[in-house]
């Protein structure tokens, strides 16, 4: 017998579909950490990203028989948890986002203004960065990013994803994963940078 921790996803999903109920229970252990993690990140809120857990294992087990392989498995599972988490959202009537175009209408690649949005922030001392209000004004920020560019953001510097992981997840092309990517990191450092200058 295959020790779990040697197991592949393959193994455990031929087993799933073979009947083996224990390979369900070895298929949650492996994922739900990174599961909830994604979730709590996305909704900010740790009830509600038990709810999407609990929604994401639901939806893999009704529809293991639909996974064909195509992707990796860890793929179409953070597929499944970032549609949950977002639907979770768009039930919240409280959620609110923004449009980045409303505070970032003219964004380039590396031109003036990304220079001046990194502003001098980035340099201030290691308290200040560290303070319990500076940390929440980050994470109110990155909540208020438009859902397609809060995804990418969670996937990409939350959870350390590659680009072409993140591409295959939300079926995006590399440009586009660049692109949102890119707009979200200049939204978070001109909120920060606002908000720097207001308490110095």
């Amino acid at each position: 017998m295959i020790a779990m921790s040697a197991k592949t996803d393959e193994t455990i999903v031929q087993e799933l579909l073979g009947g083996r109920k224990d390979a369900f229970l070895e298929l949650v252990d492996r994922y739900q950490n990174k599961i909830y993690r994604l979730a709590y990140k996305i909704t900010g809120n740790a009830t509600d990203a038990e709810d999407v857990l609990q929604e994401v294992f639901l939806k893999i087990y009704s529809k293991i028989h639909t996974f064909e392989g195509r992707s990796q498995l860890s793929s179409w599972i953070y597929r499944i948890a970032v549609n949950a988490a977002y639907q979770k959202i768009a039930r919240d009537k409280k959620s609110r986002h923004i449009s980045l175009d409303e505070v970032l209408p003219s964004v380039g690649t590396g031109d003036a203004l990304s220079a001046q949005l990194t502003a001098d922030w980035t340099e201030r001392p290691d308290e200040v960065l560290l303070t319990e209000e500076a940390r929440r004004e980050m994470m109110d920020a990155i909540r208020e990013l438009p859902p397609e560019y809060h995804v990418v953001f969670a996937l990409k510097d939350l959870e350390g994803l590659s680009n072409q992981e993140i591409a295959d997840i939300l079926n995006l092309s590399l440009p586009a994963v660049k692109s949102r990517l890119h707009r979200a990191r200049l939204f978070l450092r001109k909120r920060l940078s606002e908000y720097f200058e207001r308490v110095s």
